[in-house]
């Protein structure tokens, strides 16, 4: 081990899969392709054109044998990650482009290949959206397995013959990679780079390994052997800790396994708070996979369905009959529980490659969501009567994102209607009172709320966008984010309206953006007269313990504390204390 780090030190990161691991680390380095541009004879270049497609369709059977084993050792869920893999594979552009350069540039395949490649992996990884930039990691792993192909060398990084158990330490692990991990030698990995949002931090909590990603050079200044302690729950590593470190880490496990028992013991309890108050605890989904978590974490429903996910990574637009089948399945798996699904929410920030968007300017402020649909009524007539139909099966409710004023209500409503009519006239059923509500996400749906509060079933706020808009902040923006903050007088001001809105014409208003998981605000959110939370399944456990823990008319004196502040660190500081005194065991390993 190098000198300057014989004494303990910590590397900070982001924690992706929850947990603490020790013991020596194994760092791994992918070794670096050398290209070098070689100019084919013309005689040539139909091999070069064949060496490449060649190698396309090894990497292609190789992506399908991880694809098979993840199946296997994970689930369904995990497998369609590769999905997307193969669809990059198999993109007739890119193809194209490499074909193009070997031929009019007479320029080797691994050049060519190489060149494109990486082309496309900066312009994605500019994308500010973190789901989609994390797409840049999956390129660049299926670019890596291509020009192993081309050149001929091994996976330097086979994990499939380790013989002792280790802690990871790599730049960067691929999905590919994770897929072969043993956890019964892998502890846990660490990555110099990655996200939340990363496909190997979604298959590390699937393989309930503890992760740690972010954390910029670790895996240049540390060597194979090295004893470190590895914490997924606050994101740290630490490279050889003290005995009081590992005394402290010793308390923080027995800290969380008294945690879970708690958690697990009310698991299948209703939120209901010490006094009686019920709030309906819903999870967010992207697709029909995730519907076991929603389950399995105790959720009541769904209370946002993402469905923008379902035209994202795929090379044509899903048809009527495809989201039909994916919201059928959803809501006989949850009936009696209701599922809301949130039409198309594309643009800003998520777009859909086989539409090809027009770049805009100002894409958060551009033709988004609902303003897009309604441009495009043969395609949202297409998910709206997906929707009807699915409505039949289930409890389902829908809701409109991004509705600025009565006009789109009113022209999203008569399209609703025009499908309902095509669906009487040809006998198919459908909830005829299926419920239909609006995502107030901004400002000037809440100046309206009162009048939207007549013709909705319901309000549903999408805290990350009100906030976002209500601040002109954009959180991706790291010059800015500082000032995108959830408990900004404005904001609380903002949910209060809504809620005063939605209850004084007998609707109810949910929360489903990231405040309505962070239980140091669900206080807050309660007393602020909120009846809904929906969450990522992995926290409602944790939000609901909180919501188990509260007396109402205490939240109350918080949110009436809040609604005269000025200050957004003051508030937020008095709900870290309310929520510390209500509930200390969910932050016994936070700092």
């Amino acid at each position: 081990m190098s000198g300057q780090l014989k004494g303990e030190k910590v590397f900070r990161g982001i924690g992706v899969s929850a947990g603490v691991c020790r013991g020596k680390i194994l760092v791994l380095h992918r070794a670096r392709h050398i290209i070098a541009r070689r100019e084919i004879p013309a005689a040539e270049i139909p091999e070069e054109t064949r060496r490449f497609e060649q190698a396309l369709v090894k990497t292609h059977t190789q992506i399908r044998d991880v694809q098979r084993r993840v199946v296997e050792n994970m689930s369904g869920s995990e497998g369609d990650i590769f999905d997307a893999h193969l669809l990059m594979l198999e993109d007739r552009v890119v193809i194209d482009e490499v074909v193009k350069l070997i031929r009019e540039k007479k320029a080797n395949a691994d050049y060519a290949f190489h060149t494109v490649s990486d082309r496309y992996i900066a312009a994605m990884e500019q994308v500010q959206d973190d789901y989609l930039r994390e797409r840049a990691a999956d390129m660049r792993d299926l670019a890596g397995r291509v020009l192993d192909n081309l050149l001929e060398v091994k996976d330097s990084l086979d994990l499939r013959h380790l013989s002792e158990p280790c802690i990871l330490v790599a730049h960067d692990l691929s999905p590919s990679t994770t897929a072969q991990l043993n956890k019964k030698l892998v502890l846990g990995f660490a990555t110099d780079i990655g996200g939340k949002t990363s496909h190997t931090a979604i298959m590390a909590r699937s393989l309930d390994i503890p992760a740690v990603v972010g954390l910029q050079t670790m895996s240049e200044e540390l060597e194979t052997g090295d004893y470190v302690l590895l914490d997924g729950y606050n994101g740290t590593v630490v490279v050889n800790p003290t005995d009081s470190t590992l005394f402290e880490y010793g308390q923080l496990e027995k800290n969380k396994a008294s945690l879970e028992e708690k958690l697990a013991e009310i698991l299948w309890q209703p939120a209901v708070t010490l006094d009686g108050k019920a709030v309906h605890l819903s999870a967010n989904i992207e697709d029909q996979y995730d519907v076991d978590a929603v389950i399995q974490h105790g959720a009541e429903g769904v209370g946002l369905f993402r469905t923008e996910f379902l035209f994202i990574n795929r090379e044509s637009m899903p048809g009527e009959e495809d989201q039909y089948e994916v919201y059928r399945q959803v809501a006989a798996a949850l009936k009696p529980h209701h599922v809301i699904i949130r039409t198309l929410d594309l643009g800003g920030d998520k777009f859909a490659s086989h539409l090809q968007l027009a770049k805009e300017m100002n894409p958060f402020l551009g033709w988004r969501a609902i303003r897009f649909c309604l441009a495009q009524p043969e395609m949202f007539c297409a998910q709206l009567r997906a929707i009807l139909r699915a409505s039949a099966e289930g409890n389902i409710k829908m809701m409109y994102p991004m509705i600025s004023g009565l006009d789109e209500w009113n022209q999203a409503t008569a399209l609703l209607e025009k499908c309902k009519t095509e669906l009487r006239a040809k006998n198919i059923p459908f909830d005829e009172n299926m419920e239909v509500g609006a995502m107030i996400e901004i400002p000037s749906a809440v100046l309206i709320a009162d009048t939207l509060a007549t013709r909705v079933k319901f309000f549903s706020i999408g805290s990350n966008d009100l906030i976002q808009y209500t601040l002109a902040a954009d959180r991706t923006n790291e010059k800015v984010s500082h000032l995108y903050e959830p408990t900004h007088p404005a904001i609380v001001r903002l949910v209060k309206m809504t809620v005063e809105a939605s209850h004084k014409h007998g609707i109810w208003t949910g929360v489903c953006g990231e405040i309505g998981g962070d239980p140091i605000l669900v206080p807050l959110l309660i007393g602020l007269g909120i009846d809904e939370l929906s969450c990522a399944p992995a926290v409602i456990p944790e939000v609901k313990y909180m919501i188990r823990r509260l007396k109402v008319n205490e939240a109350v004196e918080l949110a009436e504390f809040a609604l005269k502040s000025e200050s957004p660190s003051e508030i937020y500081a008095r709900c870290v204390q309310f929520a510390r005194q209500a509930a200390p065991s969910l932050f016994s390993d936070k700092s």
